[in-house]
């Protein structure tokens, strides 16, 4: 029924966490479940991130490089496994008749989770808002559907490019900040590596990925 489906191998050795700490308790039946927008940088993009994550380490954070960059457009919920078909059939019927956009993410910002148990490097969207904005308003309505938890109000949309275990903002203070974004400003090709080409909305519940494309 359902096509461009990834499975990936369950795992939930909390060893591999790198100490992060669950926002709610793992149960046989549910799944975490959350929609996005994939961001697959070009080759420089990781040089650029290496000299950022070099300058933050200078003020004594060291972060870790997430394993894959991505636009959140939802909170992550739970899903009962016979809820995630009819759930992505509704994103399907929402989303499909959507075009492709582009945003560009070249703002540099400081994000915790709301536990303060994470701290986070970003790339703030600083165009393409509008579109972002209507793609949310068509999940939360799915997500209304199930009575889940919609987006958050005023939402700062970004990619998450590092994190780290605690809330060390203190440490990556304004000032440090001005420093990353000067670095970011000058580093060469920074604005076509910042662009984000959106061709298609994905949702990840449990070891599943369903892909959503665009018009």
């Amino acid at each position: 029924m359902f096509q461009d489906v990834i499975e990936n191998e369950v795992c939930d050795d909390v060893t591999k966490h790198g100490g992060r700490i669950r926002n709610f308790k793992h149960e046989r039946g549910n799944w975490a479940t959350y929609v996005y927008i994939p961001f697959q940088p070009r080759e420089e993009f990781w040089d650029l991130l290496d000299e950022l994550l070099s300058m933050a380490a200078d003020h004594g954070v060291i972060l870790n490089k997430m394993s894959e960059f991505h636009i959140s457009q939802s909170q992550t919920v739970v899903l009962r496994h016979h809820w995630i078909d009819p759930f992505v059939q509704s994103l399907r019927d929402r989303l499909h008749t959507m075009y492709r956009f582009v945003c560009i993410a070249d703002q540099i910002k400081v994000y915790t989770n709301q536990e303060k148990t994470r701290t986070f490097l970003g790339l703030e969207v600083t165009v393409g808002m509008d579109n972002l904005l209507e793609v949310v308003s068509e999940v939360d309505k799915s997500l209304q559907e199930f009575k889940l938890q919609t987006f958050y109000q005023n939402p700062s949309f970004h990619v998450s490019l590092a994190w780290c275990v605690g809330d060390v903002s203190a440490k990556l203070n304004p000032n440090c900040v001005t420093l990353l974004q000067r670095a970011l400003d000058r580093f060469e090709d920074s604005g076509t590596l910042t662009r984000i080409y959106t061709e298609e909305i994905r949702c990840k519940s449990g070891n599943k990925t369903f892909c959503i494309p665009l018009q």
